[in-house]
């Protein structure tokens, strides 16, 4: 017994929802409240801050830093998490990750375009490879970032006016 509580039980089924309020704050440093209000609550403070490119101090890491490790964490923990439940031997684990986008000028602004997402999974484990590869398999549908960047996603945007919110295409 580690004397540590055990975990609340989850459903069989359940929404998981996140919010952030992000605010700006000094040059380009963007201060987050994130929060998980769905099955469970807690709280997270966060920021972002860009560097000389956009104007910023590079006070905390870029979004597309943040991002990119959210990913490769996303898919450690899901694989930490299910070799517990599915028996499988882990002595060691390592994920090398490479995301590209493409960036195109346009003007004085650009626009970007995701060109690929590639992850190096390196497990230390006496299993045979292929409990090792269902373990990964497993684990990609565990997790979260990966099955929202694996479909075509919906993202609204409103503006707030003095009439209330627009939609914005």
């Amino acid at each position: 017994m580690t004397g540590q509580p055990a975990p609340p039980a989850m459903p069989p089924r359940a929404v998981v929802e996140f919010t952030c309020t992000g605010t700006a704050v000094g040059k380009m440093r963007n201060e987050l409240d994130v929060r998980m209000v769905r099955p469970m609550r807690e709280q997270f403070t966060l920021a972002t801050d860009e560097g000389a490119f956009h104007g910023g101090d590079a006070s905390a890491p870029p979004p597309l830093a943040m991002f990119v490790g959210a990913l490769t964490g996303c898919i450690m923990t899901q694989i930490r998490a299910f070799a517990k439940r599915m028996d499988v031997s882990l002595t060691g684990l390592r994920v090398e990750t490479r995301v590209e986008w493409d960036w195109e000028a346009k003007g004085r602004i650009y626009e970007t375009a995701p060109k690929s997402f590639e992850m190096d999974v390196f497990i230390d484990s006496d299993d045979a490879l292929e409990k090792q590869e269902e373990l990964v398999r497993k684990a990609r549908r565990g997790c979260f970032i990966e099955q929202t960047l694996g479909q075509k996603n919906t993202i609204r945007h409103r503006i707030r006016t003095p009439e209330g919110w627009r939609s914005i295409d």
